[in-house]
């Protein structure tokens, strides 16, 4: 990995059903570079039983995983369609806890820029996806990780191109702040 230590690692995050996949595609096209897709669409979708605990830490060992076979191919940076620390935040809503697995590389892999979908999109409807009625609550979840990882994020909103179109400001900012300061 040291090799790869100048690419800037950008997460897009946020409750289901908020566009992160979309943007984040959309992103890797605009910045000529490759996505991280969300591991666990895949692997839930191959799932007969709900998800167990198990589950979880193949769910971030998979994302983990997935990453960093994905990061050599990047150029300057690697957009990432969610990150392991939504195992965390499903693991503690649904166990009460998080695998310790999870929580020990918080600490350790870091993403320089998040990129905080907004729940102003209309719910859409998806086998995979559980909670429409609870965005609220995990926008505020991911308000509270973000903020105890003392991250560097800021919430995108608007519907259509103007999410993209945000989304890409943001970026920029970052990037010509990050480069400002080196």
């Amino acid at each position: 990995m040291e090799s790869y230590k100048n690419i800037k690692k950008i997460a897009v995050v946020g409750p289901e059903s908020t566009g992160k996949s979309v943007l984040s595609a959309e992103l890797a096209q605009h910045y000529n570079t490759v996505w991280v897709p969300e591991y666990s669409r895949e692997y839930c979708s191959k799932l007969t039983e709900p998800c167990s605990w198990q589950d979880e830490i193949n769910m971030f060992k998979g994302q983990i995983e997935l990453e960093n076979q994905l990061l050599p191919q990047a150029n300057d940076i690697i957009i990432c369609d969610t990150t392991f620390i939504t195992v965390k935040i499903w693991s503690e809503y649904m166990f009460g806890k998080a695998p310790e697995e999870v929580l020990s590389e918080l600490s350790s892999r870091k993403y320089d820029f998040y990129l905080l979908m907004d729940i102003d999109l209309p719910w859409e409807e998806d086998p995979l996806r559980d909670f429409p009625h609870l965005r609220d609550h995990f926008m505020q979840i991911w308000h509270q990780e973000l903020q105890m990882l003392h991250a560097n994020y800021t919430v995108v909103s608007g519907l259509a191109s103007l999410r993209t179109e945000n989304a890409i400001i943001a970026i920029n900012n970052f990037l010509t702040h990050f480069a400002a300061i080196s």
